[in-house]
């Protein structure tokens, strides 16, 4: 049978030809002399195709298919697979604003505006972004050292209040020292003008600087750090529920990105590295 499918096979897919003869393709794949294919050869023809059928399929649901139709599959394989043929799609996602700035609460200027930064705990930046997952938005806070990139204190939360930004805070101040003259900078949402957030800031006499209202260049670091997580994680996975997203988060923050990934502005080293080799 596979035989008489290959000698026709130019005329069309295997897949339409598969289906003219009701059989699967999975089972002509089974009957080839599989010396003569490379690894992963028939799987990458099977997950191009659902993916040309199935523009907004993510990895698992491409798993799922594939098992349906007799494949033996787990779902890092297939992520595998795609990421190497460039099948990950980048999909728009909805905006969800995490900046409340109109609000009666303080604020204050900016003093990160053309700072220059000579070593560690001279500047903290933070930002807030959110993360959809299957049946809710959730909402990660993060705080990170300006002159490293490293981020040092980050949460990860169902609800935008102040809680979650003072989380991520209280991180940071565990794993670094306030050195006098320290500049924590963030915008003018209500989480960070808070009087809850305030207070901590001034109780570890550290210096408060907000960007101006509507302008995002103004926290740029963090703004650049929120996109990184978004294109390098958040967009290439499909978060089941709280637990699986978290994992995953703390998995790329605290090993890919603060341990691994290459930064052009720490000539091309990773956060951990440029401070081992510029900090002592």
């Amino acid at each position: 049978m596979s035989q008489a499918i290959a000698e026709i096979a130019p005329t069309g897919t295997v897949r339409s030809l598969c289906r003219s003869l009701d059989i699967a393709p999975a089972t002509y794949y089974r009957l080839q002399d599989t010396s003569a294919i490379p690894d992963d050869l028939a799987l990458r023809d099977r997950i191009q195709e659902i993916a040309v059928e199935m523009p907004c399929y993510g990895y698992r649901r491409i798993t799922a298919t594939l098992v349906r139709e007799g494949w033996p599959m787990n779902h890092k394989r297939v992520l595998r697979l795609m990421r190497a043929d460039n099948l990950l799609c980048l999909r728009r996602k909805s905006f969800i604003c995490t900046t409340d700035s109109r609000h009666s609460l303080p604020v204050y200027a900016n003093l990160a505006s053309g700072m220059p930064l000579t070593g560690l705990n001279q500047l903290w930046v933070a930002d807030i972004t959110y993360i959809r997952l299957q049946r809710e938005f959730v909402y990660l806070a993060a705080v990170l050292d300006a002159y490293s990139r490293r981020c040092i204190g980050w949460e990860l939360g169902r609800h935008l209040t102040a809680d979650l930004t003072l989380a991520a805070l209280e991180k940071a101040l565990l794993s670094r020292e306030v050195r006098s003259g320290l500049v924590h900078h963030s915008d003018r949402g209500v989480q960070y003008a808070s009087s809850e957030y305030l207070s901590r800031l001034q109780a570890s006499n550290i210096r408060i600087s907000m960007s101006r209202s509507g302008n995002p260049y103004d926290n740029a670091r963090a703004e650049s750090f929120m996109k990184t997580l978004k294109y390098e994680e958040v967009y290439l996975q499909e978060y089941g529920d709280f637990a699986e997203a978290y994992a995953c988060i703390a998995q790329f923050i605290e090993q890919v990105y603060n341990g691994q990934r290459l930064h052009s502005a720490l000539q091309y080293r990773p956060p951990i590295e440029f401070e081992e080799l510029t900090c002592h």
